[in-house]
């Protein structure tokens, strides 16, 4: 749409930075994509941009619920316009940056009608193990399988109560996103991957230098939802003195190194956003340049 720009890419990909540059460059507001920078209370954990990048350009849904709140795809992009209809109001542009792919492409071509919770069926799919759950979904859904992640209990069981409801397989609904046809401007930025790895691997350790521990060690109730960021489950392994802080930054890294395949794998399968390889840039401002010009064309009147 007229007025909204993507950046997209994988965790540590430097797309934060890029965005609050470019924004700040053109005069735009920053509409974050992510899953859980949208949560308040763990920005150490969850990468949230830093106060420099604040100060450059208005940011939008980082830290903007609590974390006993439920989120999902739905309730993100009627935030996400609520924020962009605002921004627009104010005669600006949006930039709408991430790495949640489900959340992206729910933001730019809308959600498919799917059947509400229904809360018995959940209960019953909830006791059931993943294999368990792998079986069932290979039998109603096989092109499901080879697109969802067999290791997520949450998205199994979502994709085994549709195919229920519906008598449908999961998958073929989510064909149907609305304007899955119509192009939205934008970039994928990614790395190579020995330099996304080193990256990820950097900000891991940084994160405990700055005392991620003592963030996570405050935290009381979580969502379902919440509970899923990256790297929670290990900090409390470590504070239930289960393993050491060595063990559990290098289990960090691993979890987010095979995080940002499964996203690299996402985006390259989308095919509305131009390819920026910044491995293979110059320096930071060759890339702010490049998009830049990518995003005026956006933005220019029509």
């Amino acid at each position: 749409m007229r007025g909204v720009f993507y950046i997209v890419g994988p965790t540590a990909s430097g797309k934060s930075a890029l965005a609050a540059e470019v924004a700040a460059r053109c005069g735009a507001e920053v509409v974050s994509a992510d899953a859980f920078q949208v949560y308040r209370g763990l920005p150490l954990l969850t990468a949230q941009p830093n106060e420099a990048a604040l100060r450059q350009a208005p940011h939008h849904l980082i830290g903007a619920v609590s974390l006993t709140t439920e989120m999902n795809a739905e309730k993100f992009r009627e935030m996400a316009w609520g924020a962009i209809i605002k921004i627009h109001a104010r005669g600006k542009p949006a930039l709408a940056v991430g790495g949640s792919g489900l959340y992206l492409k729910a933001l730019a071509h809308g959600l498919a009608p799917l059947p509400p919770v229904d809360t018995s069926l959940r209960e019953e799919l909830n006791q059931l193990s993943l294999e368990e759950l792998n079986k069932r979904l290979d039998a109603v859904d096989p092109l499901g399988t080879e697109k969802i992640d067999r290791q997520n209990k949450r998205r199994l069981v979502r994709a085994l109560e549709i195919c229920a409801q519906t008598s449908l397989p999961a998958s073929a609904q989510r064909l149907q996103w609305r304007g899955e046809g119509t192009p939205a401007p934008g970039v994928f930025v990614f790395r190579d991957r020995l330099e996304l790895n080193a990256r990820i691997d950097r900000r891991a350790e940084e994160m405990f230098r700055c005392g991620v521990v003592a963030e996570v060690a405050e935290i009381k109730q979580l969502s379902a939802t919440a509970a899923k960021t990256l790297g929670l489950q290990q900090i409390r392994q470590l504070i239930a003195g289960e393993i050491s802080e060595a063990e559990c930054i290098v289990a960090i890294q691993q979890a987010t190194r095979r995080y940002a395949k499964r996203q690299l794998t996402w985006f390259r399968r989308q095919t509305n956003f131009e390819p920026l390889n910044l491995s293979l840039l110059k320096d930071h401002e060759v890339a702010v340049e490049s998009i830049l010009q990518k995003a005026a064309r956006s933005f220019a009147p029509r």
